[in-house]
């Protein structure tokens, strides 16, 4: 099944902008006439009927409309910590995509080795990856932000997770880990959270301030991770954790 994108559309008609078009018409070779299927981003999937071929601007009309198409039965929003090396960040927006995430904050902190980062190539990879995947909604990928600041603006009444995990390698007596999967079982979420450090992992001070508000510390096995390794495997437990519930 092929999927385009488009963010112009109307209550009878959809336009592809000038990548998306070349795509249909040149490279695929769809005519006039014939169905494509577009999504909007935002999780609805267009069944549309080719209304000009235009390989500079494509228009369709659009013959039905699917909500909630490749829909996951939960919100994940991953905050992670971009790599030194730019391509292994990539590599896991990409993969997170395809399993299933809803926004991804690159997070700065205390012993980030990179402490800038831009988002726009990480926006087109996860555009592609969400085609690739056969879903409609494309992961927000916001601008970064401090490990701190992202814990502190989550006070009562604006919390973004009913369930909040931070995975670190240390633990004490009194903050046990446990594995992603118990704690959704136990805690029966479906807005999910889960904070990912830098290569040097989180400061103390990073760890005891998402204690403080309400995160369950959680290990990701007995092995040990690389930064955009740890992401994909969080995502991934959420995913199963939930697809066993199915």
């Amino acid at each position: 099944m092929e999927l385009f994108y488009s963010n112009d559309i109307d209550a009878s008609r959809c336009r592809l902008d000038a990548e998306e078009s070349a795509h249909c018409v040149r490279v695929l070779r769809h005519r006039v006439g014939d169905t494509i299927h577009v999504i909007d981003g935002k999780g609805t999937l267009l069944t549309c009927r080719l209304t000009d071929d235009n390989p500079r601007g494509a228009e369709a009309a659009i013959l039905e409309r699917q909500a909630h198409w490749g829909a996951h039965p939960y919100r994940l929003t991953i905050g992670c910590c971009p790599t030194k090396n730019n391509d292994r960040f990539e590599w896991f927006v990409e993969k997170a995509t395809e399993v299933g995430v809803d926004r991804i904050v690159p997070l700065i902190g205390e012993r980030s080795e990179r402490k800038v980062y831009k988002p726009e190539r990480a926006q087109r990879i996860a555009l592609s990856a969400t085609k690739q995947s056969l879903k409609a909604r494309i992961p927000e990928i916001t601008d970064p932000v401090s490990v701190k600041e992202f814990i502190a603006r989550e006070t009562p009444g604006q919390a973004w997770g009913d369930v909040k995990l931070i995975a670190y390698c240390f633990e004490d007596a009194e903050h046990p880990r446990t594995s992603i999967r118990e704690a959704l079982s136990a805690f029966r979420g479906t807005d999910v959270t889960v904070l990912i450090g830098p290569e040097g992992d989180f400061s103390p001070e990073e760890a005891a301030l998402a204690l403080q508000n309400g995160y369950i510390p959680v290990h990701l096995g007995p092995s040990r991770l690389r930064t955009e390794t740890a992401a994909v495997t969080a995502a991934v437990a959420v995913y199963l954790a939930f697809l066993g519930d199915n």
